[in-house]
């Protein structure tokens, strides 16, 4: 006669609380602290320009019909673009979903390098010699926005908090 074993028991997914816990999870760390205010003090310009149209942007309204109208961005690419640049370099600032916001960031400097710049090389354009801004710029954002996917916010950060509060 056949034994029967025992089903191995399915684990249970894990609850949204216990995601947001691991996703917010960071420690006191100062190296990931600077880059992720680095990342986010250097994009804010960017985003303001692409919102409200400061330091000599084109608004929401002239980001997106830029973005879709001559580049062929879908709409919703380009919508969470600007949220990226602006939302998410606010909240890398603050620490607060820093995680998400680098993911944000990181994706939209790797589109806009391979999309724009990689055809003017590597170095900036800081002379005015070549056709355009090459991807230095962006390889350093995207390289900031790794640690802060790897580390977390670090110290000083509204994620430390949270974590800590949710994990009571």
């Amino acid at each position: 006669m056949a034994t029967m074993t025992p089903a191995t028991p399915v684990p249970a997914t894990a609850s949204p609380l216990s995601m947001l816990t691991k996703l917010l999870a960071t420690k006191n760390d100062f190296s990931a602290l600077v880059a992720r205010v680095a990342l986010g003090l250097v994009i804010l310009p960017h985003g303001l320009q692409k919102t409200l149209g400061w330091f000599g942007g084109g608004g929401f309204d002239g980001t997106m019909g830029f973005f879709t109208g001559q580049m062929g961005i879908p709409a919703a690419f380009a919508f969470l673009a600007i949220v990226a640049e602006s939302v998410g370099a606010l909240a890398l600032i603050l620490g607060l979903l820093g995680r998400v916001s680098a993911l944000g960031v990181g994706i939209t400097m790797a589109v806009a390098m391979l999309m724009v710049h990689v055809p003017n090389g590597f170095f900036m354009n800081w002379f005015g010699a070549q056709a355009g801004e090459g991807i230095e710029f962006f390889l350093l954002a995207m390289a900031l926005a790794l640690i802060t996917l790897v580390k977390g916010s670090g110290a000083l950060s509204l994620d430390r908090v949270l974590a800590e509060r949710l994990s009571r």
